[in-house]
């Protein structure tokens, strides 16, 4: 999954081998965390994941003093992680954070799909809601990030 998200990233600041073993680490030093299942698993990676490149985004603009904010494109599948694009990152990680106190479960779907890679069934099965809820929720998440990021002047 971390090298289909880092797939096509010229100037990628990390790479899948080191996504791989800081979610690893990450999930190892969660030991008090009970996992129910492979789906709660995959659930609490995508979590991880994001928590992990929005980490890694600002840990890098703040080396570079700002960076600005690219567009965020919320139909594309690919995560951007280039440096060119880490203000992206950081932008879409404050929106999911504003979007996480509205409506957690399209936040959820959100990190799923495009931090953890989940198809849009394994997502359904992952969080135990129909397939077509998942669509419904997703467009309405994208929406609202969409106008959230323009408010927040990164235009998608």
């Amino acid at each position: 999954m971390a090298r289909r998200r880092l797939r096509g990233a010229p100037g990628a600041s990390l790479d899948a081998t080191g996504l791989v073993h800081e979610a690893y680490l990450k999930l190892a030093a969660s030991s008090g965390t009970t996992l129910r299942d492979r789906n709660h698993f995959l659930a609490l990676a995508s979590r991880v994941m994001r928590n992990l490149l929005a980490d890694h985004a600002r840990a890098r603009l703040a080396a570079k003093r700002g960076g600005g904010c690219e567009p965020v494109r919320l139909t594309d599948e690919a995560l951007w992680i280039s440096d060119d694009k880490l203000g992206a990152i950081e932008s879409l990680d404050e929106s999911l954070r504003r979007l996480e106190t509205i409506d957690a479960r399209q936040c959820r779907i959100i990190e799923q799909r495009y931090f953890g890679g989940l198809s849009l069934d394994e997502t359904a099965d992952a969080m135990s809601i129909s397939l077509a809820t998942v669509k419904r929720e997703l467009r309405a998440a994208r929406a609202w990030l969409a106008v959230d990021l323009a408010e927040n002047g990164c235009a998608p």
